[in-house]
């Protein structure tokens, strides 16, 4: 234990890869008189090196590890969690409100990287720079016909700060937006459809939304799509059926599939990955060094309320 209000420990993959010393947006902390831990260096910290850390932690700043509701009950001081994203699905809820932990999120901080990884991933896709690319290196001269995001209808699931900017910037490219999100009745940028209807009349369809309990992407949402789909998921590997979409790769009703978020990271090797169609990413989408620093100044100012009760 220490002298101070107690100690902090940061797991973010994005903050310990650099050092804690190295990243300003934690000095409100330190200013607070808190000590800061730090987890790995650039990696999630497995199970027991959380037990080994977090003894006298009163706040933590999270990263995508995995916290179980064992390891809350296990550690009675600690008092706040904030993720510097959006996500909390690895974060045992119940068992937070049950030991009486706050649990708070970065929510938007990382919306611009993300809308913007998700449309290189669009027009990757459509140009086939990947394999062109992938031809040239090898001493080839490859040049297959690409294809322009101007004139095709993007299809958006999920209109919260991401989806919205990805609709707002594939319409200034001239595509047509569609989009599904069951809270909305209207949006300024998009016209709303029943999930259905989007997905026969989208182009390309792009994933916004939280994690379900089923895939929402499956083989009968797949068989109303049109063929050659360009589908993006930079939200939750869970949201798609990956049996029905290798079939539909290789079927051809699916042209290309962008993937940046994974259930497990790094994921395992699989025939979906290692499909020459599709386009697979570390988990890069909040990963640009103005996402990162809004999320974690939103990531921090969030803890230091918990912590002092607001």
């Amino acid at each position: 234990m220490t002298a101070g209000p107690g100690r902090v420990l940061v797991t973010p993959r994005s903050l310990t890869s650099q050092g804690l010393d190295a990243v300003p947006e934690l000095a409100p902390l330190r200013a607070a008189g808190y000590e800061l831990v730090s987890g790995p260096a650039g990696q999630a910290p497995g199970r027991d090196q959380l037990e080994a850390l977090l003894p006298g932690v009163v706040g933590w700043l999270a990263g995508v590890e995995r916290i179980d509701g064992a390891l809350l009950r296990a550690h009675p001081q600690l008092r706040a969690i904030s993720r510097n994203g959006i996500g909390t699905n690895a974060i045992d809820l119940a068992a937070a409100e049950e030991c009486g932990i706050s649990v708070l999120t970065a929510r938007g901080a990382n919306a611009q990287g993300v809308a913007e990884l998700a449309l290189l991933q669009m027009l990757t896709a459509l140009r086939g720079h990947l394999e062109n690319m992938a031809a040239l290196r090898a001493g080839g001269w490859s040049r297959s016909p690409g294809a322009e995001l101007n004139g095709k209808t993007v299809g958006v699931i999920g209109m919260g700060a991401i989806g919205a900017r990805v609709a707002r910037i594939a319409a200034a490219f001239g595509a047509t937006v569609v989009a599904h999100d069951p809270v909305l009745t209207s949006h300024q940028d998009a016209e709303l459809l029943p999930l259905e209807e989007l997905a026969a009349r989208a182009d390309v369809i792009t994933l916004h939304c939280p994690p379900r309990e089923r895939p929402l992407i499956d083989a009968a949402f797949l068989a109303r799509c049109r063929p050659g789909l360009i589908l993006i998921n930079t939200a939750r590997e869970g949201l798609v059926d990956a049996a029905a979409l290798l079939a539909a790769l290789n079927g051809g009703q699916v042209a290309a599939y962008a993937v940046d978020a994974f259930d497990v990271e790094p994921p395992p090797a699989s025939a979906l990955l290692r499909h020459p169609r599709v386009l697979p990413t570390p988990h890069l989408g909040g990963y640009t060094s103005e996402s990162v620093s809004r999320a974690t100044s939103a990531a921090v100012g969030n803890l230091l309320a918990a912590l002092r009760g607001s």
